[in-house]
């Protein structure tokens, strides 16, 4: 068999102009779904002053999201498998951003954590959907800028969450901006109705191998990707929901310094998944295999990103915020290759199914992380313990990435 010339190769890579535009459209709805998602974090000093919440109650609230988010997914993953997946999505866009926009008019402890779970049921839709299309309408060698891209705007997300929420709560005050935000979520279904690709790409392949819940179990590598998701979800939940805290009250910033010092980290991460997934793409576009690649990328990432422990030894708040920019800028090049790991494993009669599962097991450290964190906060008083916890979940999931998942190839499924 002739081999394939390095520039043909890397023109494969190259997407089409109808693959940039719902990507485009991908990345910016996943941008404002971690804007709804992760604000509350940013209001968390209005919410403890107006309804006398400690740490262990706000912990609580940021953990409801995943309460109903984590079960949702497996359904989600279903329902994108089975149906049309642009209607899919369209559908929880609008149950999220409604419940964004009503976070607003929040009357105390109990209304705020329904419309989190509320939250959480409208956004489970995302991944599995996205799986589900980049699975079926994009090569191997395009995977990775495009996860890597949809990465970026997960995190660019709660950067101008916590940036522009932050200012505009020190002006305005906290309601306001949920109302705003919810208002202008709402019109991304303008351009996804008018401008989202249609036709048969995005409903289910009519045949080929269709595995159920249970055969995807019972893989192993599925096992390492649930775990590994589990421990590198539970980092990244306790950045976007503790973080403004750890800046604002260990680190003694106010709330205008929060603002854009707690919001540097996550551009950097933003920058380093996008640049991680570019060169990815290019190295298996020149001859690398997936598996050399992506599990180069997922474990180099998390077993550097290890180097956040030492944030909290320093009692320098500068000098804290950089070693935590260079934890997350190793934190992207495992982000931006996580879901071609998936994708490849799944294949497209698998992808929105194996999404769900794995988000369900994955996004249950979304519960874990932002309860366990406000309950030694508030038994400890300090922050210390926490990022130890969160150092050993790195450590786990740099295991499951590497060693667990066997090989990254498409699975052998049963006719």
């Amino acid at each position: 068999m002739a081999s394939v010339a390095p520039s043909s190769r890397l023109a494969r890579a190259a997407l089409s102009r109808r693959q940039w535009i719902f990507l485009i459209l991908l990345v910016i709805s996943i941008c404002i779904s971690y804007i709804d998602r992760g604000s509350l974090s940013v209001a968390d000093k209005y919410l403890q002053t107006e309804f006398s919440l400690d740490p262990q109650h706000r912990g609580m609230i940021y953990s409801a999201f995943f309460w109903s988010y984590a079960p949702a997914l497996v359904l989600a993953g279903w329902l994108v498998d089975r149906f049309d997946v642009n209607r899919v999505l369209a559908a929880g866009f609008i149950v999220w951003s409604i419940a964004t926009l009503l976070t607003g008019a929040a009357n105390g402890f109990l209304m705020l954590f329904c419309l989190r779970m509320l939250l959480g049921m409208g956004e489970s839709v995302a991944y599995p959907a996205y799986s589900r299309i980049l699975a079926g309408n994009f090569k191997e060698e395009q995977r990775g800028f495009a996860n890597a891209a949809i990465d970026a705007g997960s995190k660019l997300g709660p950067a101008l969450g916590i940036l522009v929420g932050g200012l505009l709560m020190a002006s305005y005050g906290w309601r306001v901006f949920f109302v705003v935000t919810g208002v202008l979520s709402l019109m991304w279904l303008v351009p996804w109705f008018m401008w989202a690709p249609k036709g048969r790409t995005l409903m289910p392949p009519k045949g080929g191998k269709v595995p159920g819940f249970a055969e995807i179990l019972s893989k192993r590598a599925a096992w390492g990707t649930f775990i590994g998701l589990f421990c590198g979800n539970y980092v990244w939940y306790f950045i976007i929901t503790w973080l403004p805290s750890y800046f604002r009250d260990e680190l003694h910033f106010d709330q205008r310094q929060m603002a854009v010092f707690a919001s540097a980290p996550l551009w950097v991460l933003a920058a380093s998944a996008l640049t991680s997934g570019m060169i990815s793409d290019r190295w298996i576009a020149s001859g690398a295999s997936p598996n050399l690649v992506r599990k180069t990328f997922t474990g180099l990432g998390l077993g550097l990103s290890t180097i956040m422990f030492a944030s909290v030894l320093t009692r320098n708040p500068m000098s804290s915020l950089v070693v935590l920019c260079c934890a997350c800028l190793a934190y992207g090049l495992y982000s931006s290759n996580l879901w071609a790991i998936t994708q490849t494993l799944a294949g497209p009669w698998a992808a929105g199914r194996w999404t769900g599962l794995q988000n369900a097991f994955g996004n249950v450290s979304g519960i874990v992380a932002p309860w366990l964190t406000g309950w030694i906060v508030q038994e400890t008083g300090q922050f210390y313990w926490a990022f130890v916890v969160t150092t050993a979940m790195l450590v786990i999931g740099t295991v499951c990435f590497t060693v667990v998942i066997p090989k990254v190839e498409p699975a052998n499924w049963q006719e």
